[in-house]
């Protein structure tokens, strides 16, 4: 059996799921819109090799807001964000990645984990396929529900410019 594998192109704003070298998956993305970067606070999306470390969200609803990685017991609405404008929104699914690479994306003031970096959904408002996050990688809804559901804990996700 084969492993699937992730690669994410911030220059593309591409995500595909690969199963030795057939896309099975592949969706537009959001990563930063500081670009990419490695050091904690930077708002930028790190490179190198990742893996999903936990998932989180399994069985929420579309469009569960997330604060810390838990449910808060709100669902985004138009009237939420009218609320706060300014909110960064972790919605419906959670894929928490962790650097592989010591020095790189993994311990000190590059670890990928720490920075709290993830694969999550987003308002369906917000444009794919341009650099707009804080540093994670946002997807639609749709697709990160998809995502959640065809990667297990420890798969490969590889982030390149």
């Amino acid at each position: 059996m084969s492993e699937l594998e992730v690669n994410i192109d911030i220059s593309l704003q591409l995500l595909e799921v690969m199963d030795d070298a057939k896309v099975v998956f592949s969706a537009f993305v959001s990563t930063a819109l500081n670009g990419a970067g490695e050091k904690n606070g930077s708002e930028c999306t790190p490179r190198g090799t990742h893996i999903i470390r936990a998932k989180i969200g399994a069985g929420c609803v579309n469009n569960t807001v997330f604060v810390g990685r838990r449910p808060s017991g709100e669902t985004y609405t138009e009237s939420l964000k009218r609320q706060q404008p300014d909110r960064d929104w972790i919605l419906t699914r959670i894929l928490w990645l962790s650097g592989c690479e010591p020095g790189v994306n993994r311990l000190g003031s590059v670890d990928t984990m720490r920075r709290y970096i993830y694969i999550h959904g987003c308002p369906d408002d917000i444009e794919m396929g341009v650099p707009g996050s804080h540093g994670c990688i946002r997807m639609t809804n749709k697709d990160v529900v998809k995502l959640f559901e065809l990667l297990p804990v420890y798969t490969v996700v590889n982030i390149r410019e």
